[in-house]
């Protein structure tokens, strides 16, 4: 007959190893979801070495590792200036100020990308799949996409200011 304190160590054991199954797969899963830079070919390329010299360590962080800055910390939620939102990886003009607007998330959100400026992948990162953006001339990473933006889209496209430079028209 099994004694309650055996029974006990038994659920422990199965929880405890069910929870490592669990954290191994999120880190397989999380892996997998990752931009295979070294495989993709951009116009501007540059080593991580050089990326790390060359940019701040939050842009840095965002646009060569997938980082994501804290909400409302960028001081991109109040450019409200005509003119353009670049890469700050390689100065691409991404987003017009026209197309800008307060999705009240904490991160700059466009309605619409200028043509060709951006490109988008799935990221299954964090348990779930979403619509990463990134540059299509250096491949930095921007934020994700959504279909819960205003009109004429429906698209929200929410970008970490870190990841882009303003320039005024």
């Amino acid at each position: 007959m099994t004694q309650p304190h055996e029974k006990l160590a038994a659920d422990r054991r199965t929880i405890l190893s069910t929870l490592a199954a669990g954290l191994a797969g999120v880190a397989f899963w999380s892996a997998r979801s990752r931009p295979a830079e070294a495989a993709e070919r951009f116009a501007v390329q540059h080593s991580d070495a050089e990326w790390r010299r060359m940019l701040p360590a939050p842009a840095y962080d965002v646009l060569r590792h997938e980082g994501t800055e804290r909400p409302f910390s960028s001081p991109l939620n109040d450019e409200h200036r005509a003119g353009t939102f670049q890469c700050r990886g390689c100065g691409q003009a991404l987003y017009s100020s026209k197309t800008k607007f307060d999705s009240g998330t904490g991160w700059p959100s466009f309605w619409a990308p200028i043509n060709g400026a951006v490109a988008t992948k799935t990221d299954r990162s964090l348990l779930m799949s979403r619509t990463e953006v990134h540059c299509t001339r250096c491949g930095g990473h921007q934020g994700h996409v959504f279909n819960d933006g205003p009109r004429p889209t429906g698209k929200r496209y929410c970008m970490n200011g870190v990841s882009m430079t303003f320039k005024p028209a």
